[in-house]
């Protein structure tokens, strides 16, 4: 079990963390939030690239910066940069990734054949990497995650850039990684998580807002979302979310108390909670 207890992270006279505290188990945790709330900072602390100024991250009770190698060796990170060499192809990086974590040759072999299948590279291994798509540089980043068969595969941003088709593969693949592992995918891509997520952490003004799931989420915001046509006179209170192309034209989600005439209630979903949440441009 990964434990963050009252973790606080400052820069100077700036609170980019405060009092945060999450426990996480087997799973996919989405850390969902706009860019600026606070996310990669966590992940830095989660992966000892950063550390608390106050409060303390406990694997199964011992503080992560005492464990040292021990803790990083349970830990595969894929960071939103993630850096590689363009005329290597994907079994000699992997290889070379191997030798930097003092895995044994013998045993490193395998593992990367199996993993590169296991992420549908197995016909490129040996092509050079600088001709490849930036969604099968993001299957190599999360290969080269998987290595040790950590505990915990932290993702920062990973579909940043991918096509539609790049990113169902991409969650696919989440989802077949988590049945035995802790997954946390930070990103602001709502559609990124929804499906795959077992619990969104939600972080607001450099505080935990809420760590549930999208199903409880989205249920706070049950019978207070409507469609009315694009153009419709809105109340005071009332809240446009998003538009989109409906059978009859333009259409409008809203959150509402008391809708306009002529409103149709829809069923809440994590984008409507997401953008009620970050309205007015919070972070």
């Amino acid at each position: 079990m990964l434990s963050v207890e009252n973790v606080t992270k400052k820069y100077g006279s700036f609170t980019a963390l405060e009092d945060i505290s999450l426990t996480f188990e087997r799973g996919v945790y989405g850390l969902l939030a706009p860019n600026g709330a606070g996310k990669t900072t966590l992940i830095k602390m989660l992966v000892t690239l950063l550390f608390p100024t106050g409060g303390v991250i406990r694997w199964d009770g011992r503080d992560i910066l005492s464990m040292g190698g021990d803790w990083r060796g349970m830990v595969g990170y894929l960071p939103q940069q993630f850096g590689y060499y363009k005329s290597c192809s994907p079994r000699s990086f992997m290889a070379y990734m191997a030798a930097l974590q003092c895995m044994d040759r013998k045993t490193a072999r395998p593992r990367i054949d199996q993993l590169l299948d296991l992420v549908g590279l197995s016909d490129v291994r040996d092509r050079k990497m600088r001709a490849f798509s930036g969604g099968m540089l993001q299957r190599v980043g999360i290969a080269q995650a998987m290595l040790t068969d950590p505990a915990v595969l932290i993702l920062d941003e990973p579909t940043a850039g991918l096509d539609p088709k790049e990113r169902v593969r991409f969650r696919n693949l989440i989802h077949s990684l988590a049945s035995d592992r802790i997954v946390i995918l930070s990103t602001h891509i709502v559609s990124d998580i929804e499906t795959i997520a077992d619990r969104i952490v939600l972080l607001r003004d450099h505080k935990l807002y809420a760590c549930d799931s999208p199903a409880s989420i989205c249920r706070q915001l049950a019978g207070k979302i409507y469609a009315v046509p694009a153009g419709t006179s809105l109340g005071p209170g009332d809240l446009p979310l998003s538009e989109y192309q409906g059978e009859a034209g333009a259409m409008v989600r809203v959150f509402s108390e008391a809708p306009p005439a002529g409103a149709a209630a829809v069923t809440p979903g994590l984008e409507d909670a997401f953008l009620y949440i970050y309205r007015d441009g919070q972070t």
